[in-house]
């Protein structure tokens, strides 16, 4: 990449990169802490931005993070203004630990605010083995998180404001473990019945987080009877939208395109990473799309956006160019942004790095979607918040937060490599 053409756009970018997720928060500021939050008076408040959160610093989720740890990680996010965390299980002490860490901040700090989003863990039978059954769901397993997220609601009430059923566990490209709609809806009626009966705080959300096609907002194949069901029963929709996967999978909106030859560098990448931007809209206005058609009218949410920082596969140098940290960060301001702008909570993938999901291969993209590396790292998404002072005193691992690249900028455009040049093909929104 040519870096002399980066010198002024670096400037005007780093200046733009004040995305610490302060848009739109003058609108609400914090009057609202005073009384009880809840789920619909959280989700889509700037002044409570969301992400995903796993806290496991190790190459195995054998080793769980620990209480302490936790509550160093809690004190990371809450300096960047997040304030609501979405987990995926509930049978690993990770999840009592981060909501015993919750708990123990707000007894030291009255004012410390931290809400969960509580994911819980669906699979059909015979899931992750060589023959998994698709049209029947692990009862035994099931159940047991789901009565484990209802315990946790009810001694945490404070803290958790909502529950998922499942985890990307309707889309069939999920082959290990996917179930039918008909089991996520056993289970959401399941919960809203304990509500109904005063068994769950009755402002408790239930959703599903799933990707967009599951929602409806993709192949006719899953718009199915139980789908509807299933959007009438739950309080919010939470859709996953990823277009850095689809920078291989489905390319039609990256790269640089007929009439952008005469670009410079930078707005090349600003024109791909809009595209990109672009690309999510479109998705989440086809699951809009789709319920309006059903005559369903209830809010829609990003349960799961992301960019990795890095990729030894299909996204990386050898493939579609799409990940590194500068796109990362240009992903990160834009949808904190447009969400902020519309009122759409978006929970981003993810805070931190870990690298258990990858462990044998350390440069998978899986490895490297968090904001912050698993020693601490501040990424360039979050490099502004550095500058003005925010995790001054904190640290992860005993390291203080410090800048990837040393703060080098022109060290990190080193990595960054343009989107490959194509013909354009029209988006259709």
């Amino acid at each position: 990449m040519k870096t002399a053409s980066w010198q002024t756009m670096i400037l005007l970018m780093v200046s733009a990169f004040s995305f610490s997720c302060n848009t739109g928060q003058q609108v609400f500021k914090h009057q609202q802490t005073k009384k009880e939050m809840t789920a619909k008076n959280i989700l889509g408040n700037p002044a409570y931005l969301a992400i995903s959160f796993g806290g496991y610093r190790d190459k195995s989720r054998d080793i769980q993070p620990t209480v302490e740890q936790l509550k160093e990680d809690m004190k990371i996010l809450s300096a960047m203004n997040i304030k609501v965390l979405r987990t995926y299980q509930t049978k690993f002490a990770e999840t009592s630990n981060l909501l015993k860490a919750i708990h123990q901040l707000k007894q030291e700090d009255p004012g410390f605010e931290m809400y969960v989003m509580l994911g819980t863990w669906m699979d059909c039978k015979n899931a992750w083995k060589e023959q998994p059954n698709h049209n029947e769901e692990y009862a035994e397993a099931n159940a047991a998180e789901i009565q484990r997220a209802v315990e946790m609601a009810n001694q945490y009430p404070d803290i958790v404001k909502i529950i998922a059923v499942g985890n990307e566990a309707m889309v069939k490209w999920a082959a290990s473990y996917f179930v039918q709609p008909w089991v996520i809806l056993k289970y959401v009626n399941q919960l809203q019945e304990l509500k109904k009966s005063g068994k769950l705080p009755n402002d408790l959300w239930v959703t599903c987080s799933d990707n967009f096609a599951s929602w409806g907002g993709g192949d006719a194949e899953y718009h199915v009877e139980d789908l509807t069901k299933l959007i009438k029963a739950v309080d919010y929709v939470s859709m996953h939208t990823y277009p850095m996967h689809d920078t291989h999978y489905n390319p039609e909106f990256w790269g640089n395109f007929d009439g952008e030859e005469a670009f410079t560098d930078s707005a090349k990448i600003t024109a791909a990473m809009n595209r990109a931007r672009d690309y999510a809209i479109a998705q989440y206005k086809s699951v809009e799309k789709y319920m309006k058609g059903l005559g369903i009218e209830k809010p829609i949410h990003i349960g799961e956006t992301g960019w990795a920082s890095a990729s030894n596969e299909h996204y990386g140098d050898n493939g579609s160019k799409a990940t590194d940290e500068y796109k990362e960060g240009f992903y990160y301001k834009l949808m904190r942004e447009w969400t902020n702008r519309n009122g759409i909570a978006c929970f981003y993938f993810e805070a931190f790095d870990e690298i258990w999901k990858d462990a044998a291969n350390p440069g998978g993209s899986e490895n490297h979607f968090g904001l912050f590396t698993i020693d601490g790292k501040a990424k360039f998404a979050v490099w502004d918040l550095l500058d003005k002072g925010v995790f001054k005193g904190l640290t992860r691992g005993g390291n203080a937060i410090e800048k990837t690249y040393e703060g080098n900028i022109q060290a990190l455009l080193k990595d960054v490599k343009l989107p490959p040049f194509k013909k354009k093909v029209e988006l259709n929104h």
